[in-house]
């Protein structure tokens, strides 16, 4: 049994647009409807539903046979496996979907036992994400292929550098009718000039791609404190659908039609934190970091705004924007790590492998990036704080000069 929804703008006539929500459906006499919230039985063999609001008339349609959404997640690290915990307990509450959720895993032997059978018999992942339960339907696979298998929304959650290879394993692979989100932060820049995660995968795989981005730290998403966060979509229905995984009462999900600003926000907020670790770690001061945050996030929009049109201003208010960049900028891994960077001496290979527990560091490689797409199109001085965090953490700048050239 599965739940088909369609929504029109009710200015049409009544019979219009309600021919409009059913017609792609199924084929059906309508004999009586009308607009209340419980099902209405006509002569078709499905209930329906229909209902109003100020703008919108929406038909829902049980219909049997329709295949569910199958959901895989791609990736198991920290934050994975936060989000696993949400989708694993929202697809078995919601008939829409498959109660199964497949989870990629990287094999690695820990603890004397492979990770896909601790976290397959202990239901948690000891490494990335320890004394945090998953649900019980959430099933680590090794194999890649394996664990895309029918699946109808995949979702990524990989370090940005490992996106293309990937890819390149799922090509022609995938199901008929995948749709995928990306909750990677990062850019790519490997054919030259800026593009998008989600551009990569949509090229590679030929789908359709959303995105997800907020002021979520893993570890407290797990512990289930309340946040919030923001999908970026180009198609509605595709965002809804991804909506119904992830949104609960303590994970507050919005949906906004900017894919491009909600991703180049979590992309370089992390940048911004490297500049925000070392003004903590130089002992500057509250009033210090609020500048630096604040010239930050301009540079975000600047950038944002520059090479990518249809970038919306308000999408820098919602999570994905300046609540994710102040989050980052206190609580994050890159700026702990640009933090001891400056007290300790220590590189920042040194600091990863010390620190961060088998994860990835992205916001030096962000900077670096950026950088890059700056100097083909001589544009570094009009970003002189990306150029700044770039300089210190590449070519030896000291980092209290981070103050004195922007």
């Amino acid at each position: 049994m599965s739940v088909i929804t369609r929504s029109v703008n009710n200015r049409q006539p009544f019979f219009t647009f309600f021919s409009a929500l059913a017609s792609p459906i199924t084929h059906w006499q309508i004999h009586r409807c009308t607009l209340h919230s419980a099902p209405v039985y006509t002569r078709s063999r499905f209930p329906l539903k229909l209902t109003l609001s100020r703008s919108t008339y929406t038909l829902t349609v049980t219909m049997p046979g329709t295949p569910k959404e199958k959901v895989c997640l791609i990736g198991s690290g920290n934050w994975g496996s936060a989000i696993a915990k949400i989708v694993g307990r929202n697809v078995l509450q919601n008939h829409e979907y498959d109660n199964e959720v497949r989870m990629w895993v990287y094999e690695e032997i820990v603890q004397g036992q492979r990770l896909t059978e601790l976290i397959n018999t202990r239901h948690e992942n000891v490494k990335y994400l320890p004394d945090v339960k998953l649900p019980e339907n959430i099933v680590a696979v090794p194999d890649l292929l394996q664990s895309v298998e029918g699946a109808t929304l995949l979702v990524f959650v990989i370090p940005h550098q490992f996106v293309k290879g990937v890819c390149e394993q799922l090509k022609g692979k995938i199901h008929h009718n995948a749709r995928a989100i990306s909750l990677i932060k990062g850019v790519d820049i490997s054919k030259g000039g800026l593009h998008l995660i989600s551009d990569l995968i949509k090229e590679n795989l030929d789908i359709d791609v959303s995105v997800l981005m907020g002021a979520n730290i893993a570890s407290e998403v797990a512990m289930e404190n309340f946040c919030e966060s923001t999908i970026g979509c180009t198609d509605r229905l595709n965002g809804e659908a991804f909506w119904k995984i992830f949104h609960t009462p303590y994970f507050r999900v919005a949906i906004v039609d900017d894919v491009a600003g909600v991703e180049l926000c979590g992309a370089l907020k992390n940048v911004v934190a490297i500049g925000a670790g070392f003004i903590d770690g130089l002992k500057m001061g509250e009033n210090s970091k609020a500048a630096i945050i604040r010239i930050g996030l301009m540079e975000m929009k600047k950038f944002a705004k520059t090479f990518y049109s249809g970038v919306k201003d308000e999408t820098f208010f919602e999570s994905c924007g300046v609540a994710d960049v102040i989050t980052t900028c206190f609580g994050g891994r890159n700026r702990r790590v640009a933090e001891a960077r400056v007290r300790t001496g220590k590189s920042f290979e040194t600091l990863e492998k010390e620190m961060l527990n088998g994860q990835k560091l992205q916001g030096t490689l962000t900077a670096k990036e950026v950088n890059e797409i700056l100097r083909t199109k001589n544009m570094v001085e009009q970003f002189p704080f990306f150029t700044a965090v770039y300089r210190i953490c590449y070519e030896g700048l000291p980092p209290k000069s981070l103050v004195e050239v922007i």
